[in-house]
């Protein structure tokens, strides 16, 4: 043992590849072989190193006693002569003798060292070689000629040094010529390797094995685990988290575990790319610099600051409020104030939308109130529902401006109407409208008195209120459009205190760190003065709606941002997924049960500023290669099902005639009707008519405080 312990320390030593992995896992990985009688993980993983490569192949007796677990067989399958006796005995070639050898050969038709392996979920798995756009088999077949050397099919192209060489220099080569042209090489090849996520726990582990029966008295909690997360698979609502990373300095791009995996993100909530502002890393940069890493403890122990001060008050203008409060999430904040709310007022009735968010049905939950809940965005039910309780019982409707998995708008002003009638408060939630609507970014109630708000709000039309300020209690979040962490309550002060002093949620939790708290702020008050990239946005979101509709892939239309394409399975979903990264590097993620409805099944789609009209063209045409594959059914197959007899298509139809479903932001807000005579040979982004499309990567022309 201690012999081969030294002997993996001292290769751990030599090799820079190696020195940062732990020894058990060295210990692990010298003591398994990729092929039977073949070269150990240890091995195979050396020769991938620059330095170690080069040694090996100059002296490969001693490479050989450095790993001490890799057999005489193994060395030579690696470093000379064994390939043709391991084929032969897996049947993969023939046995006779080979003068030299790559052991990583390109032009293989099967990959031996994929054999055996313990179960992993393939994200970036292809059946061909990924390097075959860039250099064709043909080529390094030459090479190897030239070098004497013979590979009889066995290998793994991707490992060849000759393969990895010639492709670096191809991909060079290409990506050259896309800079002259002003383009990104990201998708010329898509995701190019490969490579399999490692899955954990946190990322979703797939179909475990059965845990053995417990021996000890007592209850079996480890069956209990197991039985719950197979529920999970039954009812195919397991969900499996992909890595990804994206980059600050190239939006939407991000990449995959591996670095060289590079892919474009397209389901991200980082709607504006607020995130990756100069101004918000700036002044976030320079906060942590003098005030550190963290808040130091709860708000009622050091942990409040001018920070927190500062942002609540830019929230409480954001809004047009009298005060706001903090919370570590949007979801503890409608936790919070929900569940105060109907366990506090007497005898409350909650009125609660089909469609709300999990945070408000789960505050609701923990209230105790009764609860009453109506047909999504059915201003008749609700008031049908209303009139049955007595209009002196304490009332609150909880509903959502821009409901998130399917886009469609709560009926805003018709809500606040039917609570003032019947003597109910509001509680609105604007968490994927705030910094996407409104001329200052409030969200959609602002947005509906546009030219109001643009004058100052209520004090320009002589003190009456808007349509924001009738609504009661508003909610939203510093994490999506806004690009940071965190969410918040706005209203009265004497609600926001009294939230303050009772919601556990808030008492009991860290604040957040001033860094995030500067960030956000900053992040508020640059969406605050400009419409330029929300107005961007709305243009690439029309124009990925006009193109999907070109290609008969269907969406549910709404009057949003969000992009929800209908697939109505879970398995094809997740398979259309998967091949969207996989084969286009196109990241959606897929949206299946309990998030929507089983049969509602979609790929939920979020365009941002900072996807061109190239990298439109590419998704729609990944996406029609995908439908095709997987024959998925188009717009025209929805609207051929009667009525009543699918549940996809019903929803499909009623979205398309839907007149709620016309953009939010209409031609005029964006800027397009007078550009229409400009242009008079240009599809309409919504309709198909004549109209402007914004130019590539560009924004349209706007001023500040336009």
């Amino acid at each position: 043992m201690e012999r081969t312990l030294g002997s993996l320390r001292q290769l751990r030593s030599s090799c820079p590849f190696l020195a940062r992995t732990p020894m058990p896992q060295l210990r692990n990985m010298s003591s398994h072989s990729f092929i039977s009688d073949g070269p150990t993980h240890l091995a195979v993983r050396a020769q991938q190193c620059p330095v170690m490569s080069e040694a090996i192949a100059s002296h490969p007796e001693t490479a050989v006693q450095a790993a001490p677990a890799m057999s005489s067989a193994a060395g030579n399958f690696l470093f000379g002569s064994g390939p043709a006796q391991l084929a032969a005995s897996n049947r993969l070639g023939t046995a006779s003798p080979r003068p030299s050898v790559c052991p990583f050969a390109a032009g293989a038709t099967f990959n031996p060292h994929l054999a055996n392996q313990q179960q992993t979920r393939g994200y970036v798995a292809r059946t061909e070689s990924p390097f075959a756009s860039i250099v064709p088999n043909d080529r390094i077949d030459r090479i190897h000629a030239q070098e004497g050397i013979r590979t009889g099919g066995v290998g793994d192209v991707e490992r060849c040094p000759h393969t990895k060489a010639l492709a670096a220099a191809a991909a060079a080569e290409k990506a050259a010529a896309f800079a002259a042209e002003g383009r990104s090489s990201f998708r010329a090849d898509a995701v190019k390797k490969k490579t399999k996520q490692t899955r954990t726990p946190g990322s979703g582990m797939g179909i475990p094995p059965t845990p053995q029966p417990k021996q000890a008295p007592g209850f079996d909690y480890e069956q209990f685990y197991h039985r719950n997360i197979m529920a999970k698979h039954a009812d195919k609502s397991y969900r499996y988290f992909n890595n990804i990373n994206r980059l600050v300095d190239r939006a939407p791009r991000g990449h995959l575990q591996d670095e060289t995996q590079e892919i474009t993100v397209w389901c991200s909530n980082d709607y504006q790319n607020m995130s990756r502002h100069p101004k918000v890393l700036e002044e976030m940069s320079k906060t942590l610099a003098k005030y550190g890493a963290g808040a130091g403890g709860t708000r009622n122990i050091a942990g409040h600051n001018q920070h927190v001060e500062h942002i609540e008050a830019t929230i409480a203008e954001l809004h047009r409020k009298e005060a706001a409060l903090v919370f570590g999430s949007c979801y503890a904040a409608n936790d919070a104030t929900l569940s105060i709310l109907g366990s506090m007022l007497p005898n409350c009735v909650i009125f609660s939308d089909s469609s709300n968010h999990a945070s408000m049905i789960q505050g609701i939950r923990h209230s105790g109130a009764k609860k009453v809940i109506y047909k999504h965005n059915d201003m008749a039910d609700l008031e049908a529902k209303l009139q049955a309780v007595p209009v002196d019982t304490p009332k609150l409707i909880a509903f959502e401006s821009v409901y998130s998995m399917c886009g469609t708008v709560g009926p805003i002003e018709k809500t606040i109407e039917l609570a003032e009638k019947y003597g109910a408060i509001t509680f609105l939630d604007e968490v994927h409208a705030v910094g996407m609507y409104g001329p200052r970014g409030a969200g959609v109630a602002e947005h509906l008195d546009w030219d109001v708000q643009m004058r100052g709000g209520a004090s320009a039309q002589g003190g009456k209120p808007t349509i924001m300020d009738r609504i009661d209690i508003i909610t939203g979040t510093n994490g999506k459009a806004f690009g940071v962490v965190g969410g918040y309550i706005a209203g009265s002060s004497r609600f926001v205190d009294m939230i303050r002093c009772f919601a556990p949620q808030f008492i009991f939790s860290t604040t957040l760190p001033p860094a995030v708290l500067t960030g956000a702020r900053t992040a508020i008050e640059l969406l605050m003065e400009s419409n330029s990239s929300r107005r961007l946005q709305q243009i690439r979101t029309r124009e990925l709606k006009a193109a999907l509709a070109d290609v008969s892939i269907p969406i549910q239309q709404n009057p949003s941002h969000i992009v929800p394409i209908l697939v109505g399975d879970a398995n094809l979903a997740r398979a259309a997924s998967d091949m969207l990264l996989q084969d286009h590097g196109c990241y959606v993620q897929p949206i299946n049960y309990p998030t929507v409805a089983r049969g509602h099944e979609r790929l939920r789609v979020t365009p941002t500023p900072g996807h061109s009209e190239a990298d439109i063209a590419h998704l729609v045409r990944a996406l029609d290669d995908v439908w095709t594959r997987l024959d998925l059914r188009r717009t025209d197959d929805l609207r051929a099902c009667a009525p009543g007899t699918d549940k996809l298509a019903d929803l499909f139809i009623e979205a398309e005639r839907d007149v709620a479903s016309l953009p939010l932001w209409s031609d005029d807000l964006l800027g397009l009707s007078k550009r229409i005579a400009d242009a008079p040979g240009s599809r309409s982004v919504r309709t198909g008519a004549p109209a402007f499309t914004a130019s590539k990567g560009a924004a349209p022309a706007v001023t500040a405080s336009a």
